[in-house]
């Protein structure tokens, strides 16, 4: 086992230990940037200016009327930057636009000594507009060949063989739903200019050093004149990864200019209006199988809806081709990927970053095809699990196969999956107007930024003489636990309790240059930096140990606080170690790093080993449907994560929970809603609040909630041997959307293929028991292979599933009720 990995004796790490925060959370007491401003003196507070049309450009901003309101001080305007007037990493983001380019874009941002003076200021500006035309819906934009970006294509095999070989193929479409972060705490910065003219920000963001970077170019400073503090979140899940840099920026030019503190913090609305979301996604497929069932060839395009500008469009695009294969071997593969631009509001990182979308694609076609193939669905994708010695479709050998069965059976053992199959089906019979099913699906998660540069992490440990300690690292704490295992590896590498240790806020003069706290890698990056530098401190201590001990270094261990040595009873408290250190004058800093090895990825063949290691699990869901209205509850659900040998159980079964609902949110109930009429709100979000976005609450938990931990599953290579846990956990959520499947199927005859619609609202749901009622015919097991590929004529319609030949796979044409359309 490498060092990374190998535990000590009696370690803090593994043990279930509450959330850092838990108590302040839940009192109250925890402070979050804009908590801030109570704290700060003479603080100005910005508004901004919405111009409320989808497409237009700017011909005229009038400010005076603003100023004239009592308490308003400023208009920050374009003309007013004195650097880069851009908020954007791919510059194509400028932060007071001269054309607006979604239904909400702020073009100017109002200063006042009050919130509602600020407010009021907004209201009073003119802006003069000149409308153009506007695409808001994805299939306008793909109509209209609006795309920006890369265009990646991921090869592998001969996909025109396989088809040849292929005794079953389909085609088909799928769109699916963006999905809202909706965190508590909306976006929020403070900004202040202090004696030196340096400036100093508090802000919600997941990646502080690239806030320092996007404010320095916008105050054309250099970034040791910025220093940017995240003291946690109130939630972020993607949505600050790079959304809160143009914020900070606009309240740090607010406060060089004005010499004040300056606060920006979005209403919920506003907070809606303006930040991205989720890529909503349209996938055009066509697949093979063999006469039993296994995978042949795939032939995709993914197209994501990635709004007005790039953001992390590019990424997000990438994972999805990336995890398209899920967790089965796919020989031959061709898939496109593309950028839809689209007069919406920039979409952006959310837990998963792409590898959802990509993922439900081959779920979807699981799902779909398994009927007309005569196959049980979880048969089906048994079949097609990936086996030793087998690689993704972009090159990377497929680690621990055998882990990807491993949490199946045993979710399948858990979860006591043949005989409640055997009491569904008799409920089903006995129930005509109610049915239930049970569904089980699995994951395989790539761990690792997609640019390999990211995949680095910083950590800064100081040791007082008095014996406490105090880390500091760059990743950022937005409620999933990151500082809690933190807190946990540092105490374990350097054999003292806890309480011993503690946290700093994040901020950029502490750990430089650091990565976002995203792609499941804080723990992985930051935590292996924690150790680094909390080794380097326990050499030079346990050199001081052995002079006392009267031993050989590597002969001392530091287990619990206590210095000792083998063969010796001779004992060295920690205090006491360290205050002689102290006096031997041996530094008691150090700074960590980590850079994760054995990455390559090369973007322009789309082939290389991106990812350090796989995430694996599985969950079974059950559900109950109400044939009459489509409304359903998830009855149970059971899962079998894989988390290596967990830093902070606890921590991480919270995760897998929040994860998976969060997940079952935007497969079910999270329905983004845009006017796409041609009407004078065109391109207005309608779904602008919580009582008309619905969000999963208590009342969409399952009734009985199972969450396991893969025992005995050691990750070589990484931190103690653990594996992130954040992201992944949210696609198991896909067990839930094919249980409703399944359920709405058990309305008609047997052997239908049935179709559903993302998010699976009941009103979805109603409508593919409908479908079902209508009954489709069993697959007759000699669907002839085709030679149409994806978008060319004889794909189905949007949602559809055909045969190749050009007919409905199940000898019917499913009617459009069960169609998403963007903004539809």
């Amino acid at each position: 086992m490498s060092q990374l990995s190998e535990r000590p004796e009696k370690p803090v790490v593994g043990l279930p230990l509450p959330h850092e925060s838990a108590a302040l959370h839940v009192t109250g007491a925890a402070l979050y940037t804009d908590d801030l401003v109570q704290r700060t003196k003479d603080v100005l507070h910005a508004y901004p200016v919405q111009v409320m049309k989808a497409h237009g450009r700017i011909t005229a901003i009038r400010t005076g009327a603003a100023l004239a309101v009592p308490g308003v001080v400023r208009v920050l305007t374009g003309a007013d930057v004195p650097g880069v007037n851009d908020a954007g990493m791919k510059h194509d983001e400028p932060l007071f636009p001269d054309e607006v380019m979604f239904h909400g874009h702020a073009v100017a941002w109002v200063l006042g000594e009050t919130l509602e003076a600020a407010r009021l200021g907004a209201a009073a500006v003119e802006v003069e507009l000149d409308e153009l035309p506007s695409l808001i819906t994805l299939r306008e934009a793909i109509e209209a060949g609006s795309f920006h970006g890369a265009r990646p294509v991921m090869l592998s095999g001969d996909v025109d063989a396989g088809f040849a070989d292929s005794a079953h193929v389909f085609t088909g479409e799928l769109q699916f739903s963006d999905q809202e972060h909706f965190y508590l705490e909306t976006h929020a910065a403070l900004a202040y200019v202090d004696e030196a003219e340096q400036v100093f920000i508090q802000s919600s963001t997941q990646h502080p050093s690239e806030t320092q970077e996007i404010v320095a170019h916008v105050l054309g400073l250099h970034s040791h004149e910025v220093t940017v503090q995240c003291l946690r979140m109130g939630g972020g899940f993607g949505g600050k990864e790079m959304q809160p840099h143009g914020f900070a920026a606009v309240a740090a030019l607010g406060a060089k200019l004005t010499g004040r503190p300056v606060r920006v913090r979005l209403n919920r609305t506003q907070d809606l209006t303006m930040s991205g979301k989720r890529h909503g996604f349209h996938a055009r497929w066509k697949i093979g199988f063999d006469a039993d069932g296994r995978i042949q060839a795939l032939d995709a395009t993914l197209t994501a809806d990635g709004g007005w500008s790039l953001d992390l469009s590019e990424p997000v695009v990438a994972r999805a081709l990336c995890h398209i294969d899920n967790t089965y071997w796919i020989p031959n593969a061709r898939i496109a990927g593309r950028i839809a631009k689209t007069n919406k509001v920039s979409n952006t990182a959310f837990r998963g970053f792409g590898g959802p979308q990509g993922m439900l694609v081959i779920e979807d076609i699981m799902g779909r095809c398994a009927p007309l193939l005569g196959l049980d669905p979880m048969e089906l994708r048994e079949r097609n699990f990936y086996r030793p010695g087998q690689y993704t479709p972009y090159g990377q050998p497929v680690t621990h196969p055998e882990r990807i069965s491993a949490v199946w059976q045993q979710v399948r053992e858990n979860a006591g999956i043949a005989a409640r199959r055997r009491e569904i089906a008799a409920f089903n019979a006995a129930h005509p107007h109610t049915k239930r099913a049970l569904a089980v699906t699995g994951l395989k998660f790539g761990i690792s930024f997609n640019l390999t540069a990211f995949n680095q992490g910083g950590a800064l440990v100081l040791i007082y003489k008095d014996g406490s300690v105090l880390i500091n690292h760059g990743g950022t704490e937005m409620g999933q636990g990151l500082h809690t295992k933190m807190l946990q590896v540092a105490a374990t590498t350097l054999g003292i309790p806890l309480h011993k240790v503690r946290l700093a806020p994040t901020r950029t003069d502490k750990v430089p240059n650091t990565s976002a706290t995203a792609a499941s890698a804080g723990a992985d990056l930051n935590g292996a930096a924690v150790k680094n530098a909390c080794e380097q401190l326990r050499e030079r201590l346990l050199q001081v140990a052995a002079t006392q001990l009267g031993a050989n270094a590597s002969d001392v261990r530091i287990v619990e606080g206590v210095a000792r040595a083998l063969g010796n009873d001779g004992e060295l408290p920690w205090d006491d170690l360290v205050r002689t250190a102290y006096f031997q004058r041996v530094q008691l800093s150090a700074a960590g790093f980590y850079r994760t090895e054995g990455l390559h990825w090369d973007a322009k063949s789309f082939r290389g080993t991106p990812f350090k290691y796989f995430a694996h699990g599985a969950a079974a869901a059950e559900v109950e449907v109400d044939g009459f209205t489509g409304a359903y509850r998830i009855r149970r659900v059971d899962i079998v994560h894989d988390v290596g040998d967990s830093l902070s159980p606890m921590i991480d079964i919270g995760q897998v929970e929040g994860g998976f609902v969060q997940g079952a949110g935007w497969l079910t109930l999270e329905d983004l809603r845009w006017d796409a009429g041609d009407g004078p709100h065109r391109g207005r979000l309608l779904t602008q609040a919580a009582s008309t976005y619905k969000l999963p609450s208590f009342s969409e938990m399952p009734t009985e909630f199972n969450v396991t931990l893969l025992e005995n599953a050691t990750e070589e290579g990484a931190v103690y041997g653990s594996k992130a846990v954040g992201e992944p956990p949210l696609m198991l959520a896909f067990s839930v959307r094919e249980a409703l499947r399944q359920a709405a199927a058990a309305f008609g005859p047997a052997g239908a293929s049935v179709e559903l619609a993302s998010p699976a609202t009941p009103e979805a749901v109603y409508w593919a028991i409908q479908a079902a009622r209508a009954g489709g015919s069993a697959p007759d097991g000699h669907t002839r292979t085709g030679d149409t590929a994806p978008g060319q004529a004889g794909d189905a319609r949007n949602g559809h599933v055909r045969a190749a030949n050009g007919q409905a796979a199940n000898g019917t044409l499913p009617t459009s009720g069960t169609e998403v359309l963007s903004g539809a």
